[in-house]
């Protein structure tokens, strides 16, 4: 491999290509060696007897080490650059590598029976658990998600946001009829005197302000008195109609069997049965309702509690000490804890998590599956080799020497055992 090329190698390939030519050079070094040691033999056999067996041995070596060389380079390329059948099988044969490497994880490890097994075989809710009641885990995870939810806010077009806060106020609050339900409930809130205490909030607030503004209740009525009528009665006119004014809202208040509460429960009552059989009444409240949703006012209200809400949370978000982020932190804390000692939850969290999973590899699995088959395909041939030279160069190196050191002890015991038996050998 060219020197710029192993520059693009990641830290971990380069240490590969490193040990990969090492062991080339450790099993090149023995063919040389048997090569030499043969040579050596070969030529002073006929003066010392014992070389005869390390010719042998060295005639073994080399044999074994050349076949070896060439299953080994067989694999990866074309040995020499001579068309040999069955040879450069990885180049060659890429795509159908790829597409069994892939029926094999679908078959054997994405089957849901080994999932299932597995899945149900390790504690998953307890080791998460005792991972997320870890302080420093659940604000690690809370960052992380605020993170993602900050992303997902900044994404939203709030022009989007407004029109689908507006289509589902229509669906689901305009288009409905409002009549018949709210004469039903207004009849149930009568019938249990639960308006009571509405009223007595009223009066309340009633009297509370007259207590208050006095003056402002001051020209109320006179001002509406012809102009020749004298100042001093103006003022009488004024007081009077205050002094009244308090007097019949003390009254309300302190009797509970006042005509105008009796007053008010009747037409409550009446309200409630208009709504549910008058139509007109009924078409009343609808066009109000309608007027109400289609005021600009309303929209714009709409906008800026939609602009108040989303800068209140990124705001909130964006804050490791606000009170969103902290009790965040502490909810996962807390999920941790329950994880870690609630065994029923443990029980059905797993259960769940097996569930999914198996539902997922069941019905995605060759999905999954073919991410290995398309990943093959696109690799050139050339760098497909390459890649798996790297990962498995070094060990089919060792076959290269282990077949020297074979073949050399083949080739001394064949010809030890033939120099045994057959005389004059």
């Amino acid at each position: 491999m060219p020197r710029t090329q192993m520059t693009l190698l990641s830290p971990a390939d380069q240490d590969r290509l490193r040990a990969l030519r090492r062991m080339k050079a450790v099993a090149l070094g023995a063919l040389i060696f048997m090569a030499i040691a043969f040579v050596f033999a070969f030529a002073f056999q006929e003066r010392v007897g014992w070389l005869a067996y390390v010719r042998a041995a060295a005639e073994g070596g080399m044999v074994g080490a050349l076949a070896d060389w060439f299953a080994v380079t067989a694999l990866f390329r074309r040995p020499l650059g001579l068309p040999i059948p069955h040879t450069a099988i990885i180049p060659n044969r890429k795509d159908e590598i790829g597409r069994t490497l892939g029926e094999f994880v679908e078959t054997n490890f994405l089957a849901a029976d080994v999932v299932r097994t597995k899945l149900q075989a390790t504690p998953i809710a307890q080791r998460a658990g005792e991972w997320l009641r870890e302080p420093a885990h659940a604000e690690r995870l809370g960052t992380e998600g605020a993170t993602i939810a900050t992303a997902v806010l900044n994404a939203l077009s709030d022009d989007d946001v407004r029109d689908l806060i507006t289509d589902l106020a229509r669906e689901h609050l305009v288009a409905p009829e409002w009549g018949t339900p709210a004469g039903v409930w207004l009849e149930k809130i009568v019938a249990a005197d639960a308006h009571h205490g509405a009223v007595d909030l009223a009066v309340d607030s009633i009297a509370t302000w007259l207590a208050a503004n006095e003056v402002a209740f001051t020209g109320l009525i006179s001002r509406r008195l012809p102009s020749w009528v004298p100042k001093l009665a103006h003022r009488f006119v004024d007081d009077t109609a205050y002094n009244e004014a308090v007097r019949f809202i003390r009254a309300v208040q302190t009797d509970p069997q006042h005509p105008a509460r009796h007053a008010i429960d009747g037409y409550l009552a009446r309200l409630a049965d208009n709504l549910q059989h008058d139509p007109l009444t009924r078409e009343r409240l609808e066009n109000a309702k309608a007027s109400l949703f289609d005021s600009p006012r309303v929209g714009g209200l709409a906008a800026e509690a939609w602009n108040t809400a989303k800068n209140g949370l990124l705001g909130a978000l964006a804050d490791p000490g606000s009170g969103l982020r902290l009790r965040m932190n502490q909810a996962l804390q807390e999920i941790g804890e329950r994880l870690t000692t609630d065994a029923s939850l443990q029980h059905r969290v797993d259960g769940w998590v097996s569930d999914a999973a198996v539902f997922l590899v069941d019905r995605y699995r060759h999905d999954i599956a073919s991410i290995i088959t398309d990943t093959v395909e696109r690799w050139d041939p050339a760098e497909t080799t390459e890649k798996i030279e790297l990962m498995v160069g070094r060990d089919l190196q060792y076959i290269r020497l282990n077949g020297t050191v074979v073949g050399a002890l083949a080739g001394l015991a064949i010809f030890t055992i033939a120099h045994a038996l057959i005389p004059g050998v």
